[in-house]
């Protein structure tokens, strides 16, 4: 049975957040799941894994004997660390997470993390939030709320893929996005952007407010 009430994040093993906006998510968590590298920076951060997943090939002994009553140990070569907490998620009946601490530390793995959203988006519904924004994934026409001149960033899985918005200064209009530049740098003229098209998958970056740590309470934690 899905468990839909429950706040679900999973931690990955790039850079842990220092912004305010994905440590609330950490914070407000019903439940979270660490992939095994990143355990070691949540516990330092002051919060306890619900759930280890992964290889365990970087989760220090110390830590592995101390959370042993719930690691999950998966050996599959095949997948990293971090689809294996995503998968867990949804085979323990979690249909809604959000991804924390995926980019940064190095480029390769930051690529790799935000390309696996369409894949995720296939059987779970996912976004990711780094420390300057939010990341979605769309595989069908979508409606985005934003507020007016918020930075967006598009990007096309397949590049044969047509896509037309409203609602951005620079409008697209059947755009073929050839290369990942194409659609960036892009800006939100009101409070709702339109993306139409069919097949493929697209990744929508939306900035927050400020890219820079705001102190608690901050109007930049209206915007998650």
């Amino acid at each position: 049975m899905e468990k839909i009430n429950s706040k679900v994040v999973v931690v990955a093993d790039g850079s842990f957040p220092s912004h305010p906006i994905p440590l609330s998510y950490i914070e407000e968590a019903d439940v979270i799941v660490c992939c095994d590298g990143s355990t070691g920076s949540l516990v330092t951060a002051g919060y306890l894994p619900d759930a280890i997943v992964g290889d365990m090939d970087s989760l220090d002994a110390e830590l592995a004997e101390r959370f042993a009553d719930r690691i999950h140990a998966d050996n599959d070569q095949e997948t990293n660390d971090l689809t294996k907490a995503v998968l867990w998620c949804r085979n323990y009946g979690y249909n809604e997470i959000t991804i924390v601490g995926a980019t940064g530390k190095r480029e390769d793995h930051t690529l790799g993390n935000i390309s696996l959203l369409a894949d995720y988006s296939e059987y779970i519904k996912v976004r990711m939030v780094t420390d300057t924004g939010i990341i979605l994934p769309f595989k069908k026409s979508c409606k985005i709320e934003t507020f007016k001149g918020q930075q967006i960033s598009i990007f096309s899985i397949k590049p044969d893929t047509e896509i037309t918005s409203s609602g951005l200064k620079y409008a697209l209009a059947g755009k073929k996005l050839r290369n990942w530049w194409e659609a960036t740098l892009n800006e939100a003229v009101g409070d709702v952007v339109k993306l139409e098209f069919e097949g493929g998958a697209v990744l929508v970056f939306l900035l927050f407010r400020s890219p820079v740590p705001h102190k608690e309470g901050s109007e930049a934690q209206t915007y998650k």
